[in-house]
């Protein structure tokens, strides 16, 4: 749980969760329940319905994973159903409505407080005190849950991973070059400047101009600037005056130290140049390390965490979505669901998933785990996530326009920052007007209910 010094910073991350709590309280009080049935313990035997909330890509380690609990439960049987990733939270939603809800579910908090206004998914927070679970759950997953679920510090999924945005960089380029790691923002920023050879198409750094371009630039500035909350009260601090200052560095990178086609680069493409061999570094998450692996080998290539604000100082990360597993309410069986929510968030079976995935295991208890050791970025982002003095910046997943904010409404208006087309603080300031206003709208059509 939080360190005790931090709780006034957790109680600003407040602002979405009291949003996701207004949801919820309005939710119940116009009458709908979502789940339909307040369900039962059950006998703690039988059949269970696990909705898989990746399915496909998934499917062959939960099915190791659901092998091995019904091996220790042989009077539990687990019916798997996957769910391809862009249809879930649109096949909870007609559940919800319809019937027809599983026992247990993978659940992501971009979606979280819509299930929990619904009263779709039990409270956590009991059964995880009273199991093996208890003080194993990495910190900032933890926090990130309770946030998103908008009911104070209860939890409505058990985390299972998370991503984490990562500087990738190669150490060889660093040394020849005679640089240290670009463990803070000046270190970083003299690395982009002495790597780069544009005459040679060699380049200190790539970034992400097209498609996906707004989260890694929020990552940046809230990283660098420091700023500790998403909120001031109701109005984002997008354009606080340190973010902008924040992402004008950043955007003066483009085409000083990166390739002029970065305009354009989605996450694909980004990281292609960066492979390609001639640029010294990228921000990116976890999930392309194996990437970087194939290109390079494991001697050439190492990512750190992002730099706190101030040397040596409080680190600041913006949330990636947490992914877990939900009990739902409506559930006949919750006794043999939670035996299998407590199964999978196991450090064995939680190690097993997450190295399938490339992620960062909930459990503390993976972080031994050979594999977690072998890949260093994972195991120093897992170490940096439950670390007390990391702040962590929950973004407003509750929103319904959040993505469509933060991609279509905002990526061309980047560019145009990226061209000189437009300020920093024109785009900053364009961009909070929109999130203040979805939030607004947010609040004033559950305060109708």
């Amino acid at each position: 749980m939080p360190h005790p010094q931090h709780r006034h910073r957790r109680a600003r991350l407040t602002a979405g969760a009291a949003l996701a709590a207004v949801l919820a309280l309005t939710a119940t009080a116009c009458g709908d329940d979502g789940s339909g049935s307040s369900g039962g313990e059950g006998s703690g035997k039988g059949k269970i319905v696990f909705w898989d909330n990746n399915g496909g890509v998934r499917t062959d380690v939960w099915k190791k994973i659901i092998a091995a609990f019904e091996k220790k439960y042989p009077d539990i049987e687990v019916e798997y159903v996957g769910i391809p990733i862009a249809d879930v939270q649109k096949k909870y939603d007609t559940a919800i409505a319809g019937g027809g809800l599983p026992d247990v579910g993978g659940v992501g908090t971009a979606y979280l407080a819509n299930m929990v206004a619904q009263n779709a998914l039990e409270p956590l927070g009991a059964r995880i005190d009273d199991s093996a679970l208890k003080g194993r759950l990495v910190t900032g997953m933890v926090s990130s849950v309770q946030a998103a679920g908008g009911q104070g510090k209860e939890m409505y999924e058990v985390p299972t991973s998370a991503n984490m945005g990562t500087l990738w960089y190669r150490p060889d380029l660093f040394a020849a070059a005679g640089l240290q790691p670009p463990t803070t923002w000046s270190a970083f920023y003299a690395a982009a400047d002495r790597l780069t050879d544009a005459r040679n198409n060699k380049f200190g750094f790539t970034l992400r101009g097209g498609a996906g371009s707004i989260a890694q630039a929020l990552e940046m500035m809230y990283a660098q600037s420091g700023i500790d909350s998403f909120w001031d009260g109701d109005r984002t601090t997008v354009n606080d005056p340190r973010n902008v200052a924040a992402l004008e560095k950043y955007v003066g990178l483009y085409k000083k130290d990166t390739p002029e086609a970065d305009l354009n680069n989605d996450f694909v493409n980004m990281v292609a140049e960066f492979d390609h061999g001639t640029v010294g570094m990228l921000q990116h998450n976890l999930g392309s390390y194996n990437d970087h692996v194939k290109a390079f080998g494991k001697d050439r290539i190492e990512g750190v965490t992002l730099p706190p604000a101030q040397d040596g100082g409080v680190r600041t990360i913006v949330s990636n979505p947490v992914d877990g597993l939900g009990l739902f309410r409506s559930s006949k069986n919750k006794s043999a669901a939670w035996k299998f929510i407590e199964f999978a968030a196991s450090a064995p079976m939680n190690s097993l998933w997450n190295e399938s995935a490339g992620a960062i295991p909930a459990n503390t208890g993976a972080a031994q785990d050979a594999w977690i050791k072998d890949a260093e970025p994972t195991r120093t982002a897992m170490e940096s996530l439950n670390d007390p003095r990391t702040t962590i910046v929950q973004f407003p997943y509750y929103l319904p326009d959040w993505n469509n904010i933060t991609k279509a409404d905002s990526e061309p208006d980047f560019q145009k920052v990226l061209l000189g087309k437009m300020t920093a603080k024109a785009f900053a300031d364009e961009l909070a007007g929109k999130i203040n206003d979805a939030q607004a709208d947010f609040l004033a059509h559950h305060k109708k209910k």
